[in-house]
């Protein structure tokens, strides 16, 4: 009934198929799937009808039915494509600063990272002015994702309510001014305009009023995941947070107060004690060679490996050369694979892609593989709730995986069972 291909030739059959297609049975076989922090053998096959993981006992025991084609992986990796909870934008885009293009913007950058094993995304927006959140929030919660472009989760907003001494590459002018008044949820919501699409926000949670809001944000109907960052919050702050309902922390090690043995600050979440019972604080972190020192990658590895979620935290100057660039309203100098807010010598959002952070987390933690790949795929999909659906291989679960070689290096991208990348040329 089948019929039976090598990995170059499945590249164009794959490509032909339409997304949907939800009777055709695909059967990748000789790779190494990635599921429940393992890498299988083999003899084990990726089964994948309608866009989604099929159980092959089922397919073999109830429906009694083989696969209508079978791929040969040529022995690579497969695993789930990669989530990016932090980008604030890439290939000369940027998510703040484009108001008056953000779709295309969103659209871009959802095709291009696909190159790099990137098949869902959280766009980032930097700390603005309530004029320019009005403008922008409504454009990606009206966007729709296309078939072949990495899936947009949802916006992740990271500030204003963040501390003006932790501030980073974020514009001090943008920075909400909490001196003489509490902050409320209604002050958020007003601030935002709209909360739709919204799935993360970053906020210093020692801010007046800010342990009401995160109570508010997180258990509301919108369900946002609050992450502490850009903050000067010491460790007993930080408890009472997630105490609240905080469950992520932004990049860390970076915009934070250091850690110190009498009080680590927000870096002390991942050994705590004091956190509700059976709780996991998920802490994103860079793992691009400039912004966290491979000891520091160590030590957060060896403290908490199951709350690691890598992040890019990539700005327009990704994919670009030497020069000047943009972050909201920052310019941004890209010298040495290094971004700097210009005539300063502060370290803006990074330039790395999403597999280079996966394979230097691999080569510089002391991680396995698997839990290299984790780090990108089950983690983010579990701090935004969606990893019944997303960043596994699970039966059920949405076909977007990639093929990786054995030094991690992304061969080819899917999404829902369909190649997306390498792109088809053009006959």
């Amino acid at each position: 009934r089948g019929f039976r291909l090598s990995t170059l030739e499945s590249r164009d059959v794959i490509m032909s198929s339409t997304f949907e297609d939800n009777s055709t049975l695909y059967r990748f076989l000789n790779c190494r799937i990635l599921r429940e922090g393992r890498l299988l053998d083999r003899d084990e096959a990726l089964w994948v009808r309608g866009g989604r993981v099929q159980d092959p006992r089922q397919l073999f025991w109830d429906e009694k039915t083989k696969a209508d084609v079978e791929i040969n992986c040529g022995g690579l990796i497969a695993s789930p494509g990669f989530i990016d909870l932090q980008i604030n934008g890439a290939f000369g885009y940027d998510f703040t600063s484009d108001v008056g293009q953000v779709e295309k913007a969103v659209h871009s950058v959802a095709k291009a990272i696909l190159q790099h094993g990137v098949t869902a995304f959280c766009p980032t927006v930097v700390s603005s002015l309530t004029s320019v959140y009005h403008k922008i929030l409504p454009q990606i919660a009206a966007y729709k994702s296309s078939p072949d472009e990495a899936r947009m989760l949802g916006t992740h907003l990271e500030g204003p309510f963040i501390s003006r001494t932790k501030c980073g590459a974020h514009s001090e002018h943008a920075i909400w001014d909490s001196k003489d008044s509490q902050i409320t949820y209604e002050t958020v919501h007003h601030c935002y305009g709209s909360l739709d699409h919204v799935k993360i926000i970053t906020v210093a949670p020692e801010l007046p009023g800010m342990f009401e809001v995160i109570k508010q944000l997180t258990s509301g109907p919108h369900k946002i995941v609050v992450s502490l960052g850009h903050s000067e919050a010491n460790l007993r702050i930080a408890e009472e947070a997630v105490q609240c309902g905080a469950r992520f922390i932004t990049h860390l090690f970076n915009a934070m107060l250091p850690f110190h043995h009498r009080d680590p600050g927000i870096v002390g979440l991942l050994t705590s004690h004091s956190l509700p019972e059976g709780c996991t604080v998920f802490y994103g972190i860079i793992s691009d060679g400039v912004h966290t020192d491979p000891a520091a990658l160590r030590i957060a590895h060896k403290a908490c490996s199951a709350g690691a979620v890598l992040v890019t935290d990539a700005m327009a100057a990704m994919g670009l050369g030497t020069g000047v660039h943009r972050l909201g309203t920052q310019d941004i100098v890209l010298e040495n694979r290094r971004a700097y807010i210009k005539g300063q010598q502060t370290l803006a959002g990074s330039i790395a892609t999403m597999d280079s952070c996966v394979r230097h987390y691999w080569k510089e933690s002391g991680c396995s593989i698997e839990e290299a790949l984790e780090a990108a795929t089950l983690h983010p999909a579990q701090v935004l709730g969606i990893d019944s659906d997303m960043g596994t291989l699970n039966f059920g679960s949405r076909a977007d995986f990639i093929l990786l070689d054995d030094s991690l290096c992304v061969q080819e991208t899917y999404l829902g069972g369909v190649r997306v990348y390498p792109y088809q040329e053009s006959k």
